[in-house]
């Protein structure tokens, strides 16, 4: 692993930690995929690792830009409201609000599959089932979390 991913995964995971996620380093992990390593427009400018969309009720400011869906078996580009966030940890708290508000809704049950999980992988797997529009979004978090752990995080 690049010296810049495991510092990227190092510094987030102590931010998820610090905000409360269940699963501290499997977070920084999801950032990883979902920002490229922080490397991303979104991360850069907005500190929003894990392309959160603007809530109904925004807490945030609101910052637009194009992304990559899968829609329809193939990729589109779609324009989007992100939230631009303070700080790191305020994106790791509002990630899980947003899990633990919408777990109880109807269609949301990977959620509250997700926050029951007994492990990091079964979390990783559930919520993104629901999270991301990638099929293969889980098992790409898992594959950066083991090699991350492989390494002695």
């Amino acid at each position: 692993m690049e010296a810049f991913k495991r510092q990227f995964l190092d510094s987030t995971s102590a931010a998820a930690e610090a905000a409360g996620h269940i699963f501290p380093t499997m977070a920084a992990c999801e950032a990883g995929l979902e920002s490229g390593f922080g490397a991303s427009r979104l991360a850069i400018a907005d500190k929003n690792l894990f392309g959160m969309k603007q809530h109904k009720h925004p807490i945030y400011l609101t910052h637009n830009l194009p992304t990559n869906e899968f829609l329809n078996g193939e990729w589109e580009v779609v324009n989007a409201e992100w939230i631009t966030y303070p700080d790191l940890a305020a994106c790791f708290a509002d990630r899980m609000a947003t899990l633990r508000r919408l777990a109880p809704a109807k269609g949301f049950e990977h959620y509250a599959a997700a926050l029951a999980a007994k492990d990091a992988a079964v979390y990783v797997t559930q919520v993104s089932l629901k999270w991301s529009t990638d099929p293969k979004r889980g098992t790409k978090v898992i594959d950066i979390h083991n090699e991350y752990i492989s390494i002695g995080a």
